[in-house]
């Protein structure tokens, strides 16, 4: 009887695995590899600084001192005003640079698919997924494409490195993305 129920098991164990379906692998859009440079990254921390409250009130205070000084000729408002304009951008220079020297992921270029599903990206042996519910917003750069998933969270991908597939990119974050998070100048 044991004998019985034992290959009873091993046979419905045989017809359930023939019946289980294999999913086919994924199939992506699109299909991008990039690498960091400083002036993409310089690019990124530009942005997301003079998009943010204090970047845009140094600058404006920056300015306030520059007139200041047209008006009343107080030495110490030219140079209060040099410092807080050109503080933020040199600041950010020096960051990118450390930046590339000092972050790992940034050696190596990272690839990049699309696909229905979200954004998956790897790098060497690591990878990671996201889905189109994780991004936040998609905004352009001159120099780069922005997809974030979080305030201060985003991938950057070159337009250089995109070349062609900038376009192709762009429509891909139109189909999945709502609206309201598109922020992208062709």
């Amino acid at each position: 009887m044991a004998e019985t129920e034992a290959t009873e098991i091993s046979e419905t164990a045989e017809e359930t695995a023939a019946e289980a379906v294999v999913e086919p692998a994924r199939e992506a859009e699109l299909s991008v590899t990039v690498r960091m440079t400083a002036g993409v990254l310089y690019d990124y921390m530009i942005r997301h600084a003079y998009t943010s409250a204090s970047g845009i009130l140094g600058t404006c205070f920056g300015v306030l001192g520059l007139l200041v000084y047209a008006k009343s000729g107080g030495f110490l408002y030219l140079i209060m005003g040099i410092v807080l304009i050109l503080y933020l951008p040199v600041v950010l220079a020096k960051n990118a640079a450390v930046q590339m020297k000092l972050n790992p992921v940034y050696k190596e270029p990272l690839h990049y698919e699309f696909d229905s599903e979200g954004v998956h990206v790897s790098q060497g042996e690591s990878a990671q997924s996201l889905t189109w519910e994780q991004c936040t917003k998609a905004v352009s750069t001159g120099k780069s494409i922005l997809l974030y998933t979080g305030k201060n969270n985003a991938s950057i991908f070159p337009r250089k490195d995109l070349g062609e597939d900038a376009s192709a990119l762009i429509a891909i974050l139109a189909k999945y993305l709502d609206p309201k998070k598109m922020k992208i100048r062709f």
